[in-house]
């Protein structure tokens, strides 16, 4: 009996677990793309007990399962190692290991390999992604490290610039030893979202010397704590824009740029990928009048997981709303528009309050109403 019950607990659990995955394969993705491209999700910073982080790398899969991610780096500190007593390890690809190997056939999630090379000011913590193997970077001084990632072809970026444990007044600003690493080529991104922060002066660095725009979770407890997932909530992710989801155009978009952050309710990013992004998610449909009157009545769809917060700076105005307004996440919304005369075409210009194209910069982008 007892027996009987230990089987249908187990045939119940797996049908559970293999409901579950279901659900999350079958997910929407986070941004709508053109057919021939995907925005692909990303945290390109998350820690286990591996280093400083408090869980065994199979949560953070679990984790990234569960919301839905499309791709995780396991960057575990080099250097530092707390937990070096309770679980020595001498190869630093351990992290990497374990959690790739709980990826089954055809899964939506992958995961990379990563290192973050930890050192004082200058030059912080850096980050490495796409390393073939974390022990080669393990040098007395971080450039050897640095160089030996490139070495491998590795993606390089700079963790938190901001961090008021290197930085007190938490202002990210570059030293010469960081122009020296974009000089020669050997640093490609900065983060500009960390954890819980955002930096205005990180993103106008990325823009000054062209490195690639960054958002990372740089998790060490749970994602559901940290950022009230079950309530709603999101880590901060980095959305790539690719041509396929394959781990070379992923690396090859991040050496060209082409991301957009998502943290909290803001979109940060390069201009022309912001625009990018918007077009595809927030639609406008065809302009419909009633009988005689010219309030023109247009759907507004946000195809996207974030809300798009607009702020309307043409000469016409609205019906039944403020010049100012919010599209909440996977919803449609009817704007009604004074034309005064009926239309065959309407431009409506608009400032998206929550798409931060520079530090104090909003873009602004016109939507064409045929």
């Amino acid at each position: 009996m007892n027996r009987m019950k230990f089987n249908s607990f187990s045939t119940s659990s797996t049908l559970l677990l293999l409901f579950l995955n279901f659900l999350v394969q079958g997910q929407q993705p986070f941004f709508t793309a053109e057919s021939e491209h995907q925005w692909l999700s990303t945290d390109l910073h998350i820690h286990t007990v591996f280093s400083d982080g408090a869980v065994w790398p199979s949560i953070r899969v679990e984790e990234a399962r569960r919301e839905g991610l499309d791709l995780i780096a396991m960057t575990e500190h080099l250097e530092y190692q707390p937990h070096a007593k309770d679980i020595p390890h001498p190869d630093r690809n351990r992290s990497y290991t374990i959690a790739n190997g709980m990826i089954r056939e055809g899964e939506k999630l992958q995961v990379i390999n990563g290192s973050e090379i930890t050192r004082e000011m200058p030059p912080g913590h850096i980050n490495t992604v796409f390393v073939k193997d974390a022990n080669a970077l393990l040098h007395k001084d971080s450039l050897s490290g640095i160089q030996a990632a490139n070495k491998q072809k590795a993606f390089v970026f700079w963790n938190h610039p901001n961090w008021d444990a290197h930085r007190k007044d938490g202002i990210a600003r570059l030293e010469p030893f960081h122009n020296y690493l974009i000089q020669e080529k050997l640093l490609h991104g900065i983060e500009v979202v960390n954890e819980t922060t955002f930096s205005e002066e990180a993103l106008q660095i990325a823009l000054e010397n062209g490195l690639t725009i960054l958002g990372t979770s740089d998790i060490h407890g749970l994602t559901d704590w940290a950022h009230h997932i079950a309530q709603g909530g999101h880590r901060p992710m980095t959305f790539v824009y690719v041509e396929n989801k394959s781990q070379e155009a992923l690396k090859k978009a991040l050496f060209e740029g082409a991301t957009v952050v998502w943290f909290e309710d803001l979109l940060i990013g390069k201009k022309i990928h912001l625009e990018k992004l918007v077009a595809q998610n927030l639609t406008f449909g065809s302009p419909q009048y009633r009988g005689e009157k010219t309030i023109m009545e247009v759907e507004v769809t946000n195809k996207s997981a974030a809300p798009f917060h607009l702020e309307y700076t043409g000469a016409l105005s609205f019906h039944q709303r403020a010049s100012a307004f919010i599209i909440p996440a996977n919803s449609t919304i009817t704007l009604l528009v004074k034309t005064q005369q009926k239309k065959i075409t309407v431009e409506l210009p608009f400032r998206i309050l929550n798409a931060i194209t520079g530090p104090k910069k909003v873009l602004e982008h016109t939507f064409i109403v045929r």
